[in-house]
């Protein structure tokens, strides 16, 4: 599994905003800049981060791009799926009746573990984490 190029940006512009101060805002040309992130490409993905109420975004002179909640309060998981959606190791995990083999698979319980324990670690790992210097395992 490997998350979308445009989850990755907004891990890092989601970061980039945490490493402020509290309430403090930044343009979008100034994230899309040290975060090497196309400017079209970031205009998407901080709506998209504003509609799950990650962000908040004003216009104007002191306008700019801020966080919804303080940094200990968004984890990686809600970006992520922000982004893009609900994560899935293999389709039959999380949707009985999807596999043929369900009750004989063997592989089965392996996905449905795997992806318990990266959903609980990305839940579990707040920005702060990358702030504070913490650590990050669950």
């Amino acid at each position: 599994m490997q998350i979308t190029r445009q989850a990755d940006y907004a891990v890092r512009a989601v970061y980039f905003l945490a490493k402020l101060g509290k309430n403090e805002r930044a343009a979008t040309s100034r994230i899309a800049k040290e975060q090497h992130i196309p400017p079209s490409f970031l205009a998407k993905i901080i709506s998209q981060l504003s509609i799950a109420g990650l962000l908040h975004t004003s216009r104007g002179a002191r306008g700019g791009v801020s966080l919804a909640r303080p940094p200990e309060e968004i984890n990686l998981l809600e970006v992520v799926e922000a982004i893009d959606g609900p994560i899935r190791l293999n389709e039959c995990v999380g949707d009985d009746g999807l596999c043929t083999f369900e009750e004989n698979c063997p592989m089965r319980p392996i996905w449905c573990d795997a992806q318990q324990e990266l959903v609980q670690r990305l839940r579990n790992t707040t920005f702060a984490h990358f702030i504070d210097g913490e650590p990050t395992t669950a």
